[in-house]
């Protein structure tokens, strides 16, 4: 579980990074190369590169994410059965 944290928090900060530096280095650059006015090839590649690894990122936060929501609803499941299960065998019937 420690380390499904670990990689949901890396790659989250990844995420936030490649984020910023889209904003800091091509604010106004689409990350194609059809657009209504011709751009830099250096600013669209370098805003197609970031958006690439912006896409990466939060696709294995989310995925690192519900790997830590199963997990947890997994043992949360498990520890209401086993009360229920000890509140059972306690009840005369």
């Amino acid at each position: 579980m420690r380390a499904a944290w670990k990689v949901f928090c890396l790659f989250a900060a990844i995420l936030v990074a490649s984020l910023g530096l889209a904003h800091l280095l091509v604010p106004d650059i689409a990350p194609v190369a059809f657009a209504e006015e011709p751009q830099p090839l250096w600013a669209v590649m370098t805003a197609f590169f970031l958006r690439a690894i912006e896409l990466i990122a939060a696709s294995v936060a989310t995925i690192a994410f519900a790997v830590i929501a199963g997990a947890y609803l997994r043992h949360e499941l498990r520890r209401l059965s086993r009360n229920a299960s000890s509140r059972a065998d306690r009840c005369p019937r």
